[in-house]
């Protein structure tokens, strides 16, 4: 049960970051890309498979736990945090040069008079 409630959460996130990442401003893109690095960190760290009572390091115990997805994880965080601040910066910059919010070049604020 809580394998589907899993995939479900991880489906739901890219859903909605997809969706959000095909929007024409800025403001959803850059949520919809945050969707989406928080859908690939739960995947990431779905894959390790979580072992109760397992020792982190090897030869400590029988059973050990992989810390390769783990540490995957923590790499996809610090990535998705420094590409989420550029995006953020390169946004507002857009809107100070071009007056707009539109990532199709023009400016969705400007009314033609």
């Amino acid at each position: 049960m809580m394998i589907w409630l899993f995939a479900g959460l991880i489906g739901s996130l890219t859903a909605a970051g997809v969706y959000l990442t095909l929007r024409a401003q800025t403001f959803p893109v850059v949520l919809g890309l945050t969707l989406l690095s928080y859908a690939v960190n739960l995947f990431l760290f779905g894959m390790g498979r979580l072992n109760t009572n397992a020792a982190a390091v090897l030869g400590a115990n029988a059973t050990y736990t992989d810390p390769l997805p783990q540490a995957l994880v923590l790499t996809a965080i610090v990535i998705a945090f420094a590409m989420t601040a550029f995006v953020i910066v390169l946004a507002l910059f857009t809107r100070h040069t071009l007056g707009g919010d539109g990532v199709n070049g023009e400016s969705s604020d400007r009314r033609d008079s």
